[in-house]
């Protein structure tokens, strides 16, 4: 898939996403209006019936006092007697005292006849004791029975004179408000909205991981046609220079073309070998796990660089300064990532190559410095030198041949080893591996 095809794709699908939150928010904005409407209304009807109970209330209430003022035969007219002190709470003010059970039956049938179903309480004032006397729990929708009924404790007025008061305890508010703002939760939308955007970055993220990761392959493979074809055909004209009887009576350019073919092979065994190499790990093949002496291996690898080194008037020095160099691997595993880390060091040197070699003890582990002074690295491409296929990119030249594999096999390796590699490098001066694996105290193999 082409750059600008997948950019196109991934805008079209930022815009999708933009618009179905868009149009998300929109409609949780209206539904929340909508429903904010719906709360007004309801709270006037509510509003409208409070008022008509307490209109009831307090029409049932004056006739009871004046039922009162008849039966104690008191010519005084009690103009406004009753208040409502409280949503639920009513006192009527009257001349004397009255006894409960009267009372309590005059609330019940005025209530009765004006159909006001609901249970009440009801109180006395002692003037006596500056107190209000309990009456008694009324249901009258033979909801509760008045002896199981809780009790409330009725509220004392600032008052001298006579009253007695009446609560409706099942009504809590005689105006309506509902407990929320609304039952639209934003917080259920906002999560599915985040875990839709995680979803959509990580989903690019990938496909952009991918696309990256398929160009290194192709990278990969045609750096892999290119290395095997090239030693592949310089074989096969050698061996038809070979195949020549004259060439019996040459005897030097019989050498040099013999040379040529064992050259080509040796180029062509070490490639294979790294195919061979990341085989291995993403086959999940086993380590040979036995107690390895690093710097024994420090210097077999090097031994085996001599030749190449002095073919380019190259240097590499050595101090192995660790006291404690045996660690816990597998011996052929560890040779190649220090061959690696040795070939890379050469090849990426326009310069006659300069390699140091350190070693060191730090905390229960021993640490391998390869350092050298040739191109370095770019800040860049430090982030990415370990993964797989991965090359830096030198332009139209490519006078450094390899797969993009040498690094990654050793990032993986190390790991397997229990152990950790670090790479500091500048552009144009040289780049330094630091391997750091466990120390191995137990010997002998595991």
């Amino acid at each position: 898939m082409r750059r600008r095809t997948l950019g196109t794709l991934v805008l079209l699908a930022t815009l999708s996403l933009v618009g179905v939150v868009y149009t998300q928010m929109i409609w949780l904005k209206r539904a929340q209006q909508h429903e904010h409407e719906q709360i007004a209304l309801q709270l006037q009807q509510q509003q409208q019936l409070d008022k008509q109970f307490n209109d009831r209330v307090t029409i049932a209430l004056t006739e009871v006092t004046e039922r009162i003022l008849s039966i104690t035969k008191d010519p005084s007219d009690l103009f406004d007697a009753v208040k409502q002190e409280r949503p639920n709470y009513f006192a009527v003010t009257i001349n004397d005292t009255i006894h409960p059970y009267l009372l309590e039956a005059l609330l019940q049938q005025e209530f009765k006849r004006r159909n006001i179903n609901e249970d009440f309480e009801y109180g006395i004032y002692d003037c006596f004791t500056d107190s209000i006397v309990y009456g008694n729990y009324v249901s009258l929708g033979d909801s509760v029975h008045a002896d199981s009924a809780r009790h409330s404790q009725l509220l004392k007025l600032d008052k001298d004179g006579h009253y007695f008061g009446v609560y409706f305890p099942r009504r809590t508010s005689s105006l309506w408000t509902p407990g929320t703002e609304g039952t639209i939760n934003w917080a259920y939308p906002a999560t599915v909205t985040l875990i839709m955007f995680a979803f959509f970055a990580y989903s690019v993220w990938v496909i952009l991981r991918q696309k990256r990761l398929g160009e290194m392959k192709n990278d990969f493979i045609g750096n892999m046609t290119h290395e095997l074809k090239t030693p592949i055909s310089t074989i096969a004209l050698s061996s038809e220079v070979l195949c020549d009887p004259d060439i019996v009576n040459e005897p030097e350019r019989l050498r040099n073309y013999a040379r040529i073919i064992h050259s080509e092979n040796e180029r062509l065994r070490q490639q294979v070998e790294r195919v061979l190499q990341l085989a291995t790990l993403d086959n999940g093949g086993g380590l040979n796990m036995e107690a390895v002496d690093l710097h024994d291996i420090l210097e077999e690898t090097l031994n085996s660089f001599e030749v190449l080194l002095k073919e380019r008037s190259g240097t590499c020095t050595m101090d192995l300064n660790a006291k404690e160099h045996l660690v816990r691997g597998d011996r052929i595993h560890l040779g190649n990532v220090l061959f690696n880390l040795l070939d890379n060091a050469v090849k990426y040197s326009k310069t006659p190559p300069q390699i140091h070699i350190s070693t060191s003890n730090d905390n229960k582990h021993v640490r391998v410095k390869v350092a050298d002074k040739g191109i370095g690295m770019r800040k860049e491409d430090l982030r990415n030198i370990f993964e797989r296929f991965f090359r830096i990119h030198t332009g139209n030249v490519h006078d450094v041949k390899g797969f993009g594999l040498g690094l990654h096999y050793v990032a993986q390796m190390v790991r397997a080893h229990g152990g950790k590699i670090h790479v500091d490098s500048t552009w144009g001066q040289g780049s330094t591996f630091t391997l750091e694996l466990p120390v191995w105290k137990g010997g002998g193999k595991t």
